[in-house]
């Protein structure tokens, strides 16, 4: 007698394993294959463009912008050609499309046969014979694939992004044209190519090879003592480097902050703000400085209001905000100027009188005049924001251990400016304070001090640092009128720029991954060649998984 029929297992646990397993039969075992290649493009383009886009419809209340229709938009938009997720695809993966060619192409024995007589067979010959008479090595073959595909998903995201913006500006009519919306995004990719190119030379430069010597011959190979000195040398070398480029850039966005804000973008601005404590109109007096609008020397007579209302909101007489009545030397003459003016505690020193740069900090505990009480207060209050803001990331001895916060730049720029403006200013009181409060006096020196917080910090988070503030620096040393006229010329350079950037770094992941570091090592890598999970793999094909195992395997570094 026969058993019954097994009645098939309909449950949606069963369904979803069913599902999965005839996706993953249809995706190549290569984790290389360029097919793997574009999903993982798509999936993780597709997450980092849907997701921020859905915040606002899952937290904000129901409105006209998280409307139903709003939604379709948003879906429509992102999942289709001219989409993020797709124009990335393109470019990212479209390079490994050409490259598989290229491979075919000079796998082509000259024996085969073609199925059409011949004809396409001898196009592809003559098409190999004249791109050997190149020379080109495997690294070159693969950068050129890539500045196609790069050329091509760039002119789609653009062409994606123009449309999006010209229905947010409909009505907007005789308005300067903004910024490129993609250049931020070919400002990050050009800070990571150059990242890449600093690292190559810093591996020559320490005597290292490569990361990984193990397929050389022997001869040829690093001892362990050669590789722990040449990696000692190269960990030195980059720490410098990216001491010194987070410090620079450091110094140029908070210089910008004060006096070129739309140099930077608003959510960042208004973070340092925070941070800070500014009353606006103080950073407006000191771009007027710069403009030579407001002068001690010459008074403002257009400005007159704007420091004497700051003045009297914080219950001073308004003649301290008055640059008219403010001396605008030290010395003797400056004595004078306060005694009439009923200040105390600024004996030598001409200028804005400390109580108006410390704003309201320390004036409950009657302390707004000292400089050395506004340090302390605006140290513990930055100690107290970084743990805020770290803590939830680390663990609390570690913060309490390097207590990096007590340094923070945009918490204590004030009360360093502060300092400068009186110890310099006893020295030099035939200097004007025109010039201690301009540009190039104590701004300038404090912003030059803002980097100083990177020689606390772990010397290996000092790249992701760096690399995290270069694009804004970048940004904000392009002229602005330049960046935003959106002509010719401006478009032809983000464009090549864009283009050479991803195809070196495609082509270093693929060829140098031990260039790549961080966030553009770990996120290349996984695209080109894909993690080492069973997802990305067919599983019915073990032989093909112990092959790229024992690859695996043997490209890692030998311990030291």
């Amino acid at each position: 007698m026969h058993p019954p029929p097994r009645q098939p297992d309909l449950s949606p646990m069963s369904l979803t394993a069913r599902w999965l397993h005839r996706v993953n039969s249809l995706i190549p075992a290569n984790s290389s294959h360029p097919l793997q290649v574009a999903v993982r493009t798509y999936c993780l383009s597709l997450l980092l463009s849907l997701g921020p886009s859905l915040v606002p419809f899952l937290t904000a209340r129901r409105s006209h912008k998280t409307s139903i229709h709003a939604l379709k938009r948003v879906l429509v938009r992102e999942f289709g050609p001219k989409g993020f997720a797709f124009s990335v695809t393109l470019a990212l993966g479209g390079g490994s499309f050409i490259r598989e060619f290229w491979r075919i192409l000079d796998d082509l024995d000259d024996s085969d046969s073609a199925p059409d007589g011949g004809s396409a067979k001898a196009a592809a010959l003559k098409l190999r014979a004249l791109i050997s008479a190149l020379k080109l090595t495997s690294a070159q073959k693969t950068f050129l694939s890539n500045v196609v595909s790069s050329s091509l998903g760039l002119l789609l995201l653009q062409a994606g992004r123009a449309q999006s913006s010209s229905r947010s500006t409909l009505h907007s009519n005789g308005k300067e044209p903004g910024a490129s919306r993609t250049l931020d995004l070919t400002l990050l990719l050009l800070v990571r190519a150059l990242d890449a190119a600093v690292q190559s030379f810093v591996a020559r430069k320490s005597g290292s090879r490569r990361e990984s010597d193990a397929d050389l011959p022997e001869g040829q190979r690093q001892s362990a003592a050669e590789r722990l000195v040449s990696g000692l040398r190269r960990e030195a070398l980059r720490t410098q480097i990216d001491s010194f480029v987070f410090w620079a850039c450091s110094a140029r966005i908070m210089w910008c902050f004060f006096y070129e804000p739309q140099r930077l973008p608003k959510s960042y601005v208004k973070w340092i703000n925070t941070l800070a404590g500014v009353d606006p109109r103080l950073l407006e007096a000191l771009r007027l400085i710069r403009t030579k609008q407001w002068s001690y020397r010459s008074g403002s007579p257009s400005h007159l209001g704007l420091l004497r209302t700051y003045a009297l909101d914080l219950g001073h007489p308004a003649t301290w905000g008055d640059p008219t009545s403010l001396p605008a030397f030290g010395g003797s003459e400056a004595n004078q100027v306060w005694k009439q003016l009923g200040m105390t505690g600024r004996r030598g020193v001409g200028g804005l009188p400390c109580q108006m740069v410390h704003g309201e900090v320390g004036s409950s505990l009657g302390l707004e005049q000292s400089c050395t009480a506004n340090a302390g207060l605006r140290g513990i209050k930055a100690f107290l924001e970084a743990v805020a803001i770290y803590l939830p990331v680390q663990f609390a001895p570690v913060i309490l251990s390097r207590p990096r916060a007590l340094l923070d730049p945009r918490s204590l720029l004030l009360a360093i400016l502060g300092a400068l403006r009186i110890v310099l200013a006893r020295l030099l009181p035939f200097v004007s304070h025109d010039f201690w409060d301009g540009p190039f006096g104590g701004v300038l020196a404090g912003c030059l001090v803002c980097g100083s917080s990177i020689w606390i910090e772990n010397g290996r988070r000092r790249g992701e640092m760096s690399l995290y503030v270069l694009p804004r620096a970048v940004r904000a040393c392009l002229p602005d009128r330049w960046v935003r006229s959106g002509n010719t010329g401006v478009r032809l350079a983000e464009r090549i720029t864009f283009v050479v950037s991803l195809s070196a770094l495609l082509t270093a992941a693929s060829h140098h991954p031990h260039t790549l570091r961080g966030l553009s090592r770990w996120g290349l890598r996984f695209i080109v060649k894909g993690p080492n999970v069973a997802f990305w793999k067919n599983n019915d094909n073990p032989k093909q998984i112990s092959s790229e195992k024992q690859l695996t395997d043997k490209t890692q570094p030998e311990p030291v």
